[in-house]
């Protein structure tokens, strides 16, 4: 039996005989030579078939598409002129399907890209994406596990919305109405009496109705939840998450970043350096100063406050203390701020906003303790009480300090790869225009 090993261990192997396989990204040449550049999940590397070695194979060879699956075994040598800096001189080819017309191309459009996505994710963009996927989703579960905490699950069908009753997708559950979950927050709110720390890694579902390079309607979120929190702790944790999922893909992914041309700075400096932080007053006044843009107290910040934000800084920023009335029922109140008139109100929220015009990434907040604050909180929002009866009970059996934060996992992808569509950043995407593959 043949040996087949990985491009990327045939290029450390350097030269003599491999055994390689995989699908053909590029061909071209003559009726004497057939250049194929071959990849697999690891590379690409060029291959060349003379045809005085394969004079009976040779139709086979020279109608070789794009995509057909083949087994090949040759020298391989250093050669900078190909495109990954070797070439196997091949001596035996073994032609596994041949593969129909491909329908993409360079030229393919973005709708084209969208209709084919399963075959879109075989480009060297998507594959390398892929990769620093993968790597982010395990730094999350080994950051969150080094610190103690339990992996917790909760409902994805719910009974109330989570967050704002606009952006939920409905769904009929058998005779009853029902909610795809924005998140998991209310009931790991419940389990910390259990578990004290916990977190998840999950889809979450909203129904905004956005078609923007940073919305998903079905993206994955990465929630923590912590009993006996500080403000100033979850702010920690926060921090140091965000820079052990970068120092690992760093660690990692040097290659799939080389390949997006993802410019190293500011990822490197987001390792080493202190996050700015400041409050959403402090924000207002930094961007009246700075930039210009006089933004009225109250009015949640947008994108293009963010991005102007992001721009100033070489690092993600925390910015906190943002307005009640902007904010969810659950956040609790500042106490700085408890006996000022409601509009003057803030909380004990912060987001993190990610550098380069990347936009919010996290939000978090220490959750509200008193029972009667959150029904009012609720009943301004025009939510039914007798949806949130489980959650009440979190504050009547035991209620203690505590919070947590969701992070956007396709938004860190986005920013960590440098793509300008969030789109780019998980396999499948779902947004208001596409549901299908």
């Amino acid at each position: 039996m043949v040996k087949f090993i990985s491009i990327k261990e045939a290029m450390k192997k350097g030269k003599g005989k491999v055994a390689v396989r995989g699908w053909v990204y590029r061909e071209r040449g003559s009726n004497k030579m057939k250049f194929i550049v071959l990849r697999d999940y690891s590379d690409i590397i060029q291959c060349v078939l003379k045809r005085e070695d394969f004079d009976k194979q040779w139709d086979e060879i020279d109608g070789l598409k794009i995509e057909s699956s083949v087994e090949l075994e040759g020298e391989i040598k250093e050669d900078k002129r190909a495109p990954t800096g070797y070439e196997i001189s091949v001596d035996k080819f073994r032609l596994v399907h041949l593969a129909e017309d491909f329908p993409l191309n360079q030229d393919s459009t973005e709708e084209a890209l969208g209709d084919y996505r399963h075959l879109a994710l075989r480009s060297r963009k998507m594959v390398a994406m892929l990769k620093i996927r993968s790597t982010v989703f395990g730094a999350i579960h080994d950051f969150y596990r080094g610190k103690g905490f339990y992996e917790f699950q909760s409902p994805t069908i719910l009974s109330a919305a989570g967050e704002s009753g606009s952006s939920v997708f409905e769904v009929k559950y058998f005779d009853k109405k029902a909610y795809l979950a924005q998140t998991w927050q209310l009931h790991a709110e419940t389990a910390i009496f259990a578990l004290e720390k916990i977190y998840c890694l999950a889809p979450s579902f909203r129904a905004e109705k956005s078609n923007t390079a940073r919305h998903l309607t079905e993206y994955w979120h990465a929630e923590m939840e912590v009993a006996w929190s500080t403000f100033e702790m979850l702010q920690d944790y926060a921090e140091d998450l965000m820079k052990h999922i970068v120092k690992k893909v760093l660690e990692n992914n040097l290659g799939e970043l080389e390949i997006l041309e993802r410019d190293l700075k500011t990822l490197k400096t987001t390792v080493k350096k202190k996050f700015p932080k400041m409050t959403y007053t402090e924000a207002l006044k930094l961007l009246k100063e700075k930039a210009g843009m006089k933004i009225t107290w109250g009015k949640d910040l947008r994108t293009i406050e963010e991005d102007k934000l992001s721009e100033m800084f070489d690092t993600p920023i925390i910015i906190t203390h943002y307005p009640k009335q902007v904010k969810a029922f659950y956040m609790k109140e500042s106490p700085d701020t408890i006996d000022k008139p409601e509009k003057e109100k803030t909380v004990l929220g912060f987001d993190v906003i990610g550098p380069e015009g990347y936009g919010e990434l996290f939000g978090a907040s220490q959750r509200e303790e008193d029972i009667e604050v959150i029904k009012q909180n609720l009943i301004k929002e025009g939510e039914n009480l007798k949806n949130y009866e489980f959650y009440f009970d979190s504050r009547r059996y035991g209620s203690i300090p505590h919070g947590g934060f969701g992070m956007g996992v396709e938004r860190v992808i986005t920013w960590i790869c440098g793509f300008s569509d969030i789109k780019d950043s998980i396999p499948f995407y779902r947004k208001m225009r596409r549901l299908k593959p």
